[in-house]
């Protein structure tokens, strides 16, 4: 976010004293890398939205298999996202793609931002579904619930 505001402000600050500056390109390079690390906290803090239509109908014994069979879903959609990410990453290197605007930046960079921050959201999923099998309550269920308690307090 710090990177999207810098380069808005140099474009800002560059009308002013007749400079060109092109934000667009650097600004969406940060957004996407933004969203990519944020995936896991926003996962782990229950914030991703949610269809829990079906869970509500579940009774408690097989609820814990409903939540393995979608977050082993999502491993897998994960683990397929990031392995072609970095696939991806590598072959931007290999053949020394650049970005077409006025900042000529080699596009492995900002699409090495999606790479890894698949790579921590596929680590949070994995580690959701050991700590599922072994009987604990989701995570992402205790903070949202935790969070909506707080809400109400206030």
């Amino acid at each position: 976010m710090v990177a999207i505001a810098l380069t808005i402000i140099a474009q800002i600050c560059g009308r002013f004293v007749g400079i060109a500056i092109d934000s667009t390109e650097s600004a969406g390079f940060s957004l996407a890398g933004l969203t990519f690390f944020g995936l896991a906290y926003t996962f782990r803090q229950g914030e991703h939205i949610r269809v829990t239509l079906f869970l509500r109908l579940v009774r408690t014994p097989f609820r814990k298999y409903v939540e393995l069979f979608t977050v082993g879903f999502c491993i897998i959609f994960i683990g397929y996202l990031t392995y072609w990410s970095f696939d991806f990453v590598y072959f931007s290197h290999k053949f020394g793609d650049i970005s077409p605007g006025l900042l000529a930046i080699p596009f492995w960079i900002p699409r090495l931002a999606m790479a890894l921050g698949s790579l921590v959201f596929l680590t949070a999923l994995i580690d959701e579904f050991v700590s599922i099998a072994s009987g604990a309550k989701p995570s992402y269920e205790a903070n949202a619930s935790s969070a909506h308690q707080q809400i109400m307090e206030d």
